[in-house]
């Protein structure tokens, strides 16, 4: 045998070893990861406060644009919670992350954007093609 074939039975032999004594000594590792339940149980507590808070909005009789900005940040605070934990964003690679979340904050952008375009063209509408009396 040459040198390099005795090298790689001398260490297979090493592994079938420590492997054999990890699982005689019930040190086995188990796959995935595991985050406390207390975690969840602080997740479901703040979803159970904001749905409460957007009960409330409509409870109060809030109208006009502090009604559907409560009722907006609420959700969005709530999805947010979703999937950061119960997704498990928040442990996720950064690049998965943007991937994800980046095209609905660009796609709201331009929706904005578009908002105040059709803003600026109802002005020109109503100053230049107004009917004269």
């Amino acid at each position: 045998m040459t040198n390099v074939a005795v090298h790689l039975e001398a260490q297979q032999h090493s592994l079938q070893a420590h492997a054999h004594d990890a699982l005689a000594s019930g040190t086995t590792h188990t796959k995935g990861q595991q985050h406390p339940i207390k975690l969840y149980l602080v997740v479901w507590g703040w979803l159970f406060v904001l749905s409460t808070c957007s009960y409330l909005v409509d409870y109060f009789g809030l109208h006009g644009y502090l009604r559907w900005s409560l009722i907006l940040l609420f959700m969005v605070l709530k999805a947010g919670l979703i999937v950061a934990v119960f997704m498990h964003m928040a442990w996720e690679r950064l690049a998965l992350a943007y991937a994800i979340l980046l095209p609905p904050v660009l796609v709201l952008v331009f929706v904005a954007i578009m908002v105040f375009e059709s803003d600026y063209t109802h002005l020109l509408r109503v100053v230049f093609f107004a009917p004269t009396a």
